[in-house]
């Protein structure tokens, strides 16, 4: 039966080849679980008309993340920690503690798109990058200060 893969399927193809498999492969297993459709010019059109769909999201998306990276790269955060009498902080700043200083600010960020080898352990002033889409990533500021007795 020819098919046209909707998803990638691992050890069979990727997304929109137009590949044989035998036929109760193909109703059993990919068409159920809606990882194909048959390769007919029906399926053909859905298929085009889908990547047209995808296309345009994704564009819509790029684009989002681009006008949030403008916006966050004049950001800039202060974390303020305690710290001992030699500037030793006591615990560090996590992507989360990142993620809700930028919420205070407006900007709704998920705290996995925060790209932190390690937690800030040390005071000093850190650049920090965003990954907010496939390959759009701002750079925002963090000041690590010590907190005021």
């Amino acid at each position: 039966m020819e098919i046209i893969l909707l998803e990638d399927v691992a050890n069979l193809g990727k997304r929109g080849e137009k590949i044989a498999v035998k036929d109760g492969y193909a109703r059993n297993y990919l068409l159920p679980r809606k990882l194909a459709l048959p390769a007919t010019p029906s399926g053909l059109k859905m298929l085009k008309e889908e990547e047209r769909r995808r296309a345009v999201r994704e564009m819509k998306m790029h684009r989002e993340a681009e006008d949030l990276a403008k916006a966050l790269s004049k950001v800039s955060c202060t974390a303020e920690v305690q710290a001992g009498e030699d500037d030793r902080v006591f615990g560090a700043v996590t992507s989360g503690d990142i993620a809700e200083l930028l919420s205070n600010q407006g900007f709704d960020i998920d705290k996995r798109k925060i790209v932190l080898d390690e937690p800030l352990k040390a005071l000093g002033v850190y650049t920090i990058p965003i990954r907010l889409y496939k390959d759009v990533e701002a750079k925002i500021k963090v000041w690590v200060v010590k907190k005021q007795p």
